[in-house]
Order: structure tokens, then C-alpha cells, then sequence
């Protein structure tokens, strides 16, 4: 009900500080306990994916909480389950600002924020330290000064230290961020890096004493050709899931004067390329092969559509700032 005031006063600031107010007023709010009142009446409805629970089949898309300072907040509001990061092994600044634009009249965003976090060693205490019991994944890269031939050895660094901590592992290999990344979508680069991470897991399992999956996250901007290679990647080599998508670098018409800024586009409109993505994948992966939905979804109606378009689960992240903390709920109940 208040959110409508809150979010004329954010949209006042630069994005980025109000991004970085949010984050603390909700960390607050959590500590107080009200936001746990506020998501008093909130009806679980538990799914089993990938060998864990979540509590509902909404979750927060990674890129809100980077740093993992807000995985209870979160939580408290009822996602089902919250991706931090990506969180690289050092930590990194990222792209010049100004680096995030609002398109109001479009409910998107452009950013080329570049992954900056404050590395591996900063959020693993974080993740640590959390109370609630949503499933919480991390969203791993590679720093920009590393050279995409050692990419392999970043993503095996950030894994080797979070998973004690983590529930899940999503390689982030589809941001147009950071110079060459997307590169690393081609089966040449992508195949030795999954065998990689897949040998290294097995080593960490015995440690852990419990399963650790590790999927994927892909652009929405691949052609057919290459979205179905790497489908049949994850079949053969057995990933156990798949995020669709990430941003896209394509403009739909009607975005107005900054659809000329260079980054990642998100929000209403990326909803139908990142269905028709997640449809590709469902049609080619078959049933079973779990798939996580995201991309502009800001409504019941866009959570459902990508629900029967095949994802497993989905997540919001721009819709969130665009509509407030009701559309959790509302998209988990409209999945229950």
C-alpha cells in the first residue's frame, strides 16, 4: 500500500544510491521484525527441485542482493529462494557510472554495472550468518582483469569457497558486461569449464555431506543453433539446471531516448524473448530438467505464462523495483 509513495521518493535518487537505501532500510526492517509481519499471511507451498525445498516457486533474480547482506530481508518478504551475486574470487569496483538507466514508461532497466561486489571472501560469512531457511544460491563470474583462457580457474575459485555455504551454484557465463563473457556460452569454452566445476564438485561433496547443484545461466539473445548446443551440453554432462536469461543486448521498439545506452536491457520488455527461451529450452531438454524463468516478470499473468512455458521456478528482480515488495506474494500465490 505504501510502496507507491516509497517508490516515487527512490526514483527521485540516482539508481545505484537508491538501490543501496533499499538494501539498508530493508536490513532494518528485518531486525525489527516487520517484515515478517507483513508477510504474516503468505501460504507455502513447498516444491522439491534439484534435490532441495523451497518454500514457494518465486525467488530474487541475482544482481539485487550482490553482496549477500540481504538474504533474511528477503526471505522475510517471502521469496522462496534468493540468488546472490555474482560474486567474483577478488573484489572489483565494475563498469564506469553512470551505469544504470531507468525506462519508466517501459518498466525497464539498462545497466553495465560489470559485476561489482565485494569478492568471494567478503559474502561467504554473510551467507554464514543467515537466519532464514529460503533457499539461497550463489551467482558466480570471473573478475574482469582475468583473461577469459583462466576463466575456469576464477568460477573453480568462487565455488571451492561458497559451497559450504551455499545451496545451490549458478554459472554466470551471459552478462554483456563484462568484455568477452558471453564468449564463454560457445561449447569450446563452455564444455572444459563445466567438466571442470562438475570433477571439482565431486571432490567437495564428501565435505559437504549433502548435494550441491550447479546450473547455468544463459542469455536470452542466442540463436536457435547455439540454444540447442548447449541444451544438449546439459543433457550429456549432466547440469542440473538451467537460469533463462539474463539481460538482453536487443532494443525493442517504444523504450524511449536511453535505449541508446550500452549495458543489459531487463524488465517488461525482455518477457517474451525470455519465454520464448524457456519454451526452446523445455521443448528441447524434455521434462524433468529443471529450468528457472526469469525475465520481466512483473505480474501474476507474466509468472503463469512463463510457469506453462516450462520453468520450474521463476525470478523477479526489476518488476520487484517497479512494483514493490506485493509482487512476491502476488506471483506466489498466482504459482501455488
Amino acid at each position: 500500500m505504501l510502496y507507491p509513495l516509497i517508490k516515487n521518493m527512490l526514483f527521485t535518487l540516482d539508481p545505484e544510491r537508491a538501490h543501496a537505501l533499499t538494501l539498508t532500510s530493508l536490513q532494518r526492517l528485518e531486525k525489527s521484525g516487520v517484515l515478517s509481519m507483513m508477510c504474516a499471511d503468505l501460504q507455502d507451498a513447498p516444491v522439491e527441485l534439484m534435490g532441495l525445498k523451497f518454500r514457494n516457486r518465486v525467488g530474487i533474480a541475482a544482481g539485487l542482493d550482490k553482496n549477500a547482506i540481504c538474504i533474511d530481508a528477503l526471505s522475510a518478504l517471502g521469496a522462496g529462494h534468493v540468488e546472490i551475486g555474482t560474486v567474483t574470487p577478488r573484489p572489483q569496483e565494475g563498469n564506469a557510472k553512470p551505469r544504470v538507466f531507468r525506462l519508466l514508461e517501459a518498466q525497464a532497466l539498462i545497466n553495465r554495472m560489470g559485476f561489482p561486489n565485494e569478492g568471494m571472501d567478503a559474502v561467504l560469512p554473510r551467507l554464514a550468518a543467515r537466519k532464514h531457511q529460503a533457499i539461497c544460491g550463489a551467482n558466480i563470474g570471473k573478475n574482469a582483469s582475468t583473461p577469459l583462457e583462466q576463466a575456469t580457474d576464477d568460477y573453480l575459485k568462487c565455488m571451492r569457497v561458497l559451497a559450504p555455504q551455499a545451496d545451490y551454484i549458478t554459472i554466470n557465463v551471459s552478462s554483456p558486461n563484462t568484455l568477452g563473457l558471453r564468449n564463454l556460452q560457445a561449447t569450446d569454452y563452455l564444455r572444459p569449464m563445466l567438466v571442470a566445476l562438475l570433477e571439482e564438485r565431486v571432490r567437495l561433496l564428501p565435505t559437504l555431506g549433502r548435494g550441491l547443484p550447479l546450473l547455468v545461466k544463459i542469455a536470452p539473445d542466442l540463436s536457435d543453433d547455439d540454444l540447442y548446443s548447449m541444451a544438449d551440453l546439459f543433457l550429456e554432462l549432466r547440469i542440473d539446471g538451467v537460469v533463462a536469461t539474463n539481460t538482453t543486448l536487443s532494443r525493442p521498439s517504444g523504450l524511449g531516448s536511453l535505449a541508446e545506452q550500452a549495458g543489459g536491457l531487463s524488465g517488461r520488455p525482455v518477457h517474451a524473448l525470455s519465454l520464448a527461451t524457456v519454451s526452446k529450452l523445455r521443448q528441447r531438454l524434455g521434462a524433468g530438467f529443471p529450468i528457472i524463468g526469469v525475465g520481466g516478470i512483473s505480474s501474476a499473468e507474466h509468472a503463469r505464462a512463463m510457469r506453462q512455458a516450462g520453468a520450474d521456478l521463476v525470478q523477479i528482480y526489476t518488476g520487484l523495483l517497479y512494483r514493490g515488495p506485493s509482487l512476491i506474494k502476488e506471483v506466489a500465490a498466482a504459482l501455488r
